[in-house]
């Protein structure tokens, strides 16, 4: 005590808990090692906050977005006692079950302290009536918070502050970021928030990131840190009063509540509920393609196997089959036989809640892909990209190009008038994707998407059209018109640019990196340049992959692909690349002149392919895989998975398609001279050196 004042050391004073969960991708994976180590493996995380760390645990589970394991499965005593990604729910089923805190801390080496109090996470059902918000605590108890940054409880007193003076729009994020859903869309829903106060609207946004830009406490008026689920969002925007909420930004997150909120007597912002099932509903969306006259791959929706087999012989294979409403290709699978259709329905109809398979015919050819903006009437589109593998891999793995450069002009007129067509017969209000794939001359439309895609940014940052800025004006009731837009294809922007995906493979053992319908990829890099050739250039190089004068390549090429190989061949000759190849693979070569080293077969004598990747040996693998599926049992597609996760863990770049590892050449041999820099805005303007 000094001159009456006592002065005491103190720690800052918070009120409330916080419980961080990472997300990782096993749902994709369901074969990788699962155990976790010093070696990162998440692909993103969600936070909650509550009073407790019983009530922040429980809303943080709600959060995952994330069906728990089975309960035969989470009884596997390894669960407890070695970390992995389902360790915390083993943890929960054993105490449910009775299992003492104590003995689970000794098995798991977790503190007793989170052991006890996840005992009460199991008692920690929701409270009944409606919550109260309070303001986090950014100051730490040293002065009043002013940060509109709110987490819901069951208390007395209300923290939120909703503004009465203006009309209030909510926008719904996107959640934990996960393989098919990425922070995309977190872009989306921060330039939604952006453009609803530039019109003069109270931006409420709602998500469950701590990852993202979106909850910056700074990017919205006010942000809510809460489940995405119907719960939730409702309670806030009962809070808020609010007169819209948004939902084309947040991903198959976000538009999967339109339905249950519509339904609640939420006012949805933009397209309407009917025109999001029209989209993808499979029956009503081929019969409103049809009486539009657009073109669509033969196909049905089975719940049967013999229904699906009848589908199948009926309109031809291969096919492509995926459960109804999926997101990011999930579960989706190329098959080309009838036994193989009967592996696939049989265990689809089991996992799939609503117990449909969409079975369509798998039509190879150029894909391509369309982002427009609609308000019914108007439809601008921004550009048209095309993927650099032909249909087969998924849109999030494969490279895009803008513009496409091997579509004929009657193609691309026939794409706008669909992309148009489409676009006013559903009575889109806002975003559209479209994804196209063109087969033997002729345009059919794959899928509809009425939200944001995965390409929104990477196509406004290369056309200057600000999308999502349009979109939200046009759910505010705004014409395309009367913000100086007409309909049709955007003036193509002087410069070419490409997306490229970039993997994980070398963090999770055990996962094939060979690309296929389901969507690998966890994030992506962009190249800007004024020609294709420097463009891929630089997209390669921003994701890993290059391949330099006199690189060592081994080839293993699928008998269906060795037609296509002899290009690339060239191209590695003329790079002075040495060749190496499999016997099969090395005589197609040999017979158009090439000159091989041949390396023996995984069981064959002599150094084999694995051998000399693990020595070290070569610099570039393209491997490719034959028709017989994945899930045959095939030695062939064993001898595969080797070389590929050889080549992966070695940090060797593995090419599974030969469109793929043709560009790579391609932009390696034609891109000369040193790589320039300038900004996006200059190379618009095309700026010369």
């Amino acid at each position: 005590q000094v001159t009456g004042k006592t002065f005491a050391a103190f720690e800052p004073a918070l009120d409330y808990c916080v419980v961080k969960i990472p997300r990782w991708p096993f749902d994709k994976f369901p074969n990788a090692d699962r155990s976790l180590n010093t070696q990162m493996k998440s692909t993103g995380e969600v936070m909650a906050i509550e009073r407790t760390f019983e009530k922040a645990m429980a809303k943080a589970l709600r959060s995952l977005e994330q069906k728990p394991p089975a309960t035969a499965e989470l009884d596997d005593p390894a669960l407890v006692d070695t970390p992995n990604d389902r360790r915390l729910f083993a943890l929960l089923h054993q105490l449910g079950k009775g299992v003492p805190p104590g003995e689970l801390s000794r098995r798991s080496g977790i503190d007793p302290w989170f052991l006890e109090r996840l005992s009460g996470v199991l008692d920690a059902h929701p409270e009944p009536g409606k919550p109260t918000y309070k303001l986090v605590d950014t100051c730490a108890a040293e002065f009043e918070a002013a940060t509109p940054y709110f987490y819901s409880c069951h208390e007395e007193e209300d923290e939120s502050r909703p503004d009465p003076s203006r009309e209030t729009a909510v926008v719904i994020g996107s959640g934990p970021i996960r393989i098919g859903q990425g922070i995309e869309f977190d872009y989306c829903s921060v330039h939604a928030a952006w453009a609803l106060r530039e019109a003069g609207r109270s931006a409420v946004m709602i998500n469950s990131n701590p990852e993202t830009v979106s909850t910056d406490f700074d990017t919205s008026d006010r942000l809510y840190f809460e489940p995405l689920d119907l719960q939730a969002v409702s309670d806030v925007l009962a809070a808020e009063g609010a007169t819209g909420v948004v939902v084309q930004f947040g991903g198959q997150t976000a538009i999967n509540l339109a339905d249950p909120l519509s339904a609640a007597g939420a006012p949805i912002l933009g397209s309407s509920v009917a025109a999001i099932d029209l989209a993808e509903d499979r029956r009503q969306f081929a019969a409103a393609l049809d009486q539009i006259g657009v073109p669509q791959p033969l196909g049905d929706t089975a719940t049967t196997v013999d229904a699906a087999t009848e589908i199948a012989a009926r309109i031809g294979y291969p096919v492509l089959v995926r459960p109804s409403f999926v997101l990011g290709g999930r579960a989706m699978e190329i098959v080309r036989d009838p036994r193989d259709l009967e592996r696939y329905m049989t265990w689809a109809l089991s996992a799939n809640p609503r117990g449909e398979v969409l079975v369509d015919k798998y039509l190879q050819g150029i894909e391509v892909e369309v982002d427009a903006i609609s308000d019914g009437e108007t439809v601008v589109i921004p550009g048209v990209m095309q993927h650099v593998e032909r249909a087969g891999v998924h849109s999030g793995d494969s490279y895009a190009v803008y513009p496409a450069p091997g579509i004929e002009p009657e193609e691309q007129e026939e794409i706008v008038d669909y992309t148009v067509r489409i676009a006013r017969h559903f009575q889109i209000r806002g975003l559209l994707n479209i994804q196209f794939v063109v087969h033997r001359g002729r345009v059919h439309v794959l899928e509809v998407n009425p939200r944001a895609s995965r390409t929104v940014p990477f196509l406004s940052k290369v056309t200057g059209v600000p999308m999502v800025r349009l979109a939200t004006r046009v759910m505010l009731g705004e014409s395309l018109e009367s913000l100086g837009c007409v309909t049709g294809l955007a003036p193509t922007s002087p410069l070419v640019a490409v997306k490229a995906p970039v993997f994980s493979m070398a963090k999770l053992s055990s996962v094939d990196s060979y690309l296929g319908p389901e969507m690998k990829s966890t994030g992506e890099v962009m190249g800007i340049d004024r020609t294709l050739p420097r463009a891929l250039e630089k997209a390669f190089l921003a994701a890993g992959l290059r391949v330099r004068p006199h690189a060592r390549a081994l080839l293993t090429i699928a008998d269906a692909d060795k037609p296509e190989i002899l290009p690339i061949v060239s191209r590695l000759v003329q790079l002075g690349c040495p060749i190496l190849a499999t016997e099969g693979t090395a005589a197609v070569l040999r017979a158009a002149g090439f000159s091989p080293r041949v390396v023996a077969k995984i069981g064959e004598a002599g150094p084999t392919v694995v051998d000399i990747i693990e020595r070290g040996e070569v610099d570039l693998v393209i491997n490719t895989m034959s028709h017989i599926t994945k899930h045959s049992g095939s030695g062939v597609i064993r001898d595969g998975f080797e070389i590929r996760r050889a080549a992966v863990e070695r940090r060797i770049p593995c090419l599974t398609s030969l469109d793929t590892a043709a560009a790579l050449l391609e932009s390696a041999v034609q891109a000369e001279g040193a790589l320039t820099v300038r900004t996006v805005a200059e190379w618009r303007a095309g700026v010369s050196d």
